[in-house]
């Protein structure tokens, strides 16, 4: 079998060390980077640095490039569309691509109903126009969030963020009325529960916070991650999320699912909410709904879009022309290629792997994910499950050194996750499996 790695030069090479010499010179510290590697080109899962070492990509730019780097149809897209013109602002004159894209993403939206969406630049821009809508529309004040979020790095965002380092250390006071939550996390619930009771645990914790923390009339939204991302991939129980939104539906507040990172495909389905079966009443979009262009978005319920008054939500360069035309092109993509489908299968192979190392390595404690978002949890015993933290850093050096690209999560950095393009051959996958194998041993032994 040919492999897809190709190692010229140690890595980092010299071009890239010489560019990282210029990085550190001249660009802000708090721009780190994982990979001290220089992109060249990259297509498919594949990536090649300036040196001609080529990597398999795990970390698909943590979860953008589900239908795959330099993708012709997106490129040629784009090509037309820059052609044409590459800015308007639609709040101006208008153009048929941000209209197309709207009609397209309403009528997949997994809510009944008519749907109305509207287009931003960043996740964190999408969340924060979410929480607005829901202001809007219930007059409320109090936003509810959970532990282990990420939803962003602007103000309201990062407050709706959990994990305090790196992201919020010395950054506060924030936003005020916003209130956390437990999620339910299996693996480290309450110790003897099965999933199902985790679920039941959380709503009851929830429930309580509505009666002595924050009163339900004054909660204008809860906003949920279906599967949580940064914080570890980690599935809720079905039960959770059905009771979530019973418990919405009864108090009048604004239930919004962040599908910044589980959105188009990754979950094994369109939308992660598909999964759980519940209609969620805004969905955040962004990450791979453009192929790598810039582009975010809030889709939702009409009654609830629309409750936001005119110019109380925009931006100057907010559903961009270019980027419209690249997301109607994934979305083409996807239908063609059946992708939602391959995710399943990228999933299923992925997982297989793992658990098959999980036998070989003790410190492999879960392995976890919905559809193509899998992840493995590594910790230093079992029983304890102490996070192997700077294991799990050493172990993705390993994988960099070896020629695999792949990215931790977790509130303990302890666990290595999956965010491959969905158009990986199943070849690359067994390959860049072995290459993680190897590194759990050079780490751990065995």
């Amino acid at each position: 079998m040919a492999r897809s790695i190709v190692r010229k030069t140690e890595i980092p090479g010299p071009r890239s060390r010489e560019l990282m010499q210029l990085k550190e010179r001249y660009v802000a510290n708090g721009k780190s980077v994982f990979a001290p590697i220089f992109v060249d080109r990259a297509e498919g899962a594949l990536l090649t640095d300036v040196d001609g070492n080529t990597y398999i990509d795990l970390a698909g730019g943590f979860g953008v490039m589900n239908v795959g780097y330099s993708q012709p149809a997106v490129i040629e897209a784009i090509r037309r569309q820059v052609e044409r013109f590459t800015h308007t602002d639609f709040s101006v004159v208008p153009y048929e691509s941000y209209v197309r894209l709207a009609q397209r993403l309403s009528e997949l939206a997994p809510m009944s109903g008519q749907k109305k969406a509207v287009f931003f630049n960043s996740g964190a821009e999408a969340v924060e126009n979410a929480i607005k809508i829901a202001k809007h529309h219930t007059g409320r004040r109090a936003v509810i969030a959970f532990e282990g979020a990420f939803h962003g790095r602007t103000w309201m965002a990062l407050t709706l963020t959990h994990k305090a380092k790196p992201y919020k250390a010395g950054l506060g006071p924030f936003v005020p009325e916003v209130y956390r939550a437990p999620y339910p996390y299996p693996y480290r619930g309450p110790e003897g529960m099965t999933p199902e009771e985790v679920g039941e645990w959380a709503l009851a914790q929830l429930r309580r916070m509505l009666e002595v923390t924050v009163a339900p009339e004054d909660v204008a939204a809860i906003i949920i991650e279906p599967v949580l991302g940064e914080g570890g991939f980690v599935v809720p129980p079905r039960n959770f999320m059905v009771g979530l939104r019973e418990l919405c539906t009864e108090h009048g507040i604004v239930l919004i699912h962040d599908e910044v990172q589980t959105g188009f495909g990754r979950t094994g389905h369109l939308f992660a909410s598909e999964y759980f079966g519940t209609e969620p009443d805004l969905i955040t979009v962004a990450k791979s709904i453009a192929g790598g262009m810039v582009l975010s978005g809030v889709i939702g319920k009409a009654e609830v879009v629309d409750s936001a008054h005119d110019s109380a939500i925009g931006g100057t360069y907010v559903g961009n022309p270019v980027s419209c035309a690249a997301a109607l092109a994934v979305l083409d993509v996807f239908e063609q290629q059946n992708l939602v489908e391959r995710a399943r299968e990228v999933g299923d192979r992925f997982r297989r792997r793992f658990e098959r190392m999980q036998e070989r390595f003790p410190q492999i404690g879960e392995v976890r994910g919905l559809g193509a978002m899998v992840a493995m949890e590594l910790v230093r015993d079992r029983s304890t499950k102490e996070p192997a933290t700077e294991e799990t850093a050493q172990v993705l050096q390993q994988c960099l050194r070896r020629g695999v690209i792949s990215a931790r999560a977790g509130i303990y950095g302890n666990v290595i996750r999956v965010l491959v393009p969905l158009v990986i051959t199943d070849e690359q996958i067994d390959e860049a499996c072995d290459v993680l194998e190897e590194s759990l041993a050079a780490v751990f032994g065995g």
